[in-house]
């Protein structure tokens, strides 16, 4: 019996969507061919995703420029410029900063830049790039009631960043000082408004974050910690990458020719 041409459509539509899926799936670094013309050389549009915690200014952050919601700050500079000397278009997602390991680990992510310093532990699941930056972290307290050292956090609340070496700190601090409560948020917003309303003494942060936040709350004052206080900022990627010693390569060479030092300034006022 004759198939009806509904049919014959419907049958033509689904082998359509089944192709359009089965193309589709890939992992996070992608060669797209440009199909409309198959008689010259394919040009590939090669995407690198970049998974980041966009409230780390002046890292990563939100920006509204002409109406439009965009990712800004210093990592994503960086980013920009490692992926265009290799010749990739860069994607950026932003996430909480304790998925950012897990992003790496499910191959989600070529690579995490996200003010994210080496640790051992980090390093039993991810790999880094050298160093970028290093950073010095500070306790966040308000004015009128100044906490400048962690012995005067003796039976207060001390907050910091879920998965951070800021909350390595932190827990260090309630180890070695009596009665100390680390609270543990997802953004750093949260954290300074731990201590703006009070409900916690004071928090540890980066400096330069430091620095953004005390220029919008003049209330807040800032003090440098002077015990494991220094930070190595790297960027992270799955574990074997093969991206790691090509990115290297670029960090060295901004090194070298001055990008790297013009960004710091641009951003950090250093």
């Amino acid at each position: 019996m004759r198939k009806s041409t509904k049919s014959f459509a419907a049958i033509a539509l689904s082998t359509l969507l089944s192709v359009s899926l089965l193309t589709g799936c890939g992992s996070a670094s992608q060669d797209s061919g440009n199909a409309a013309n198959k008689n010259t050389d394919q040009a590939t549009a090669k995407t690198l995703t970049m998974f980041t915690s966009a409230d780390y200014y002046p890292y990563e952050f939100h920006e509204t420029k002409d109406g439009n919601d965009q990712i800004v700050g210093m990592d994503i500079d960086i980013a920009t410029y490692i992926a265009k000397e290799l010749g990739y278009e860069l994607k950026v997602v932003d996430t909480d900063f304790n998925g950012l390991v897990p992003a790496l680990q499910s191959k989600r992510a070529d690579f995490v830049m996200a003010g994210m310093s080496t640790s051992p532990e980090r390093k039993k699941n991810v790999d880094f790039s050298n160093n970028y930056y290093e950073a010095k972290n500070t306790l966040v307290s308000k004015k009128d009631s100044p906490i400048t050292k962690p012995e005067q956090l003796s039976g207060k609340r001390l907050a910091a960043q879920i998965g951070s070496m800021q909350e390595k700190a932190a827990q260090v601090i309630a180890k070695e000082v009596n009665g100390v409560e680390v609270v543990s948020l997802n953004k750093m917003g949260e954290i300074i408004q731990e201590v703006v309303t009070g409900r916690s003494a004071a928090a540890v942060v980066e400096n330069t974050i430091a620095q953004g936040f005390l220029e919008k709350n003049p209330g807040l004052q800032s003090t440098v910690m002077t015990t494991n206080n220094t930070e190595g900022y790297a960027i992270a990627f799955p574990k074997g990458s093969e991206h790691v010693e090509k990115f290297n390569e670029i960090l060295k060479k901004m090194e070298e020719n001055g990008e790297m030092d013009k960004l710091i300034k641009k951003w950090l006022g250093q």
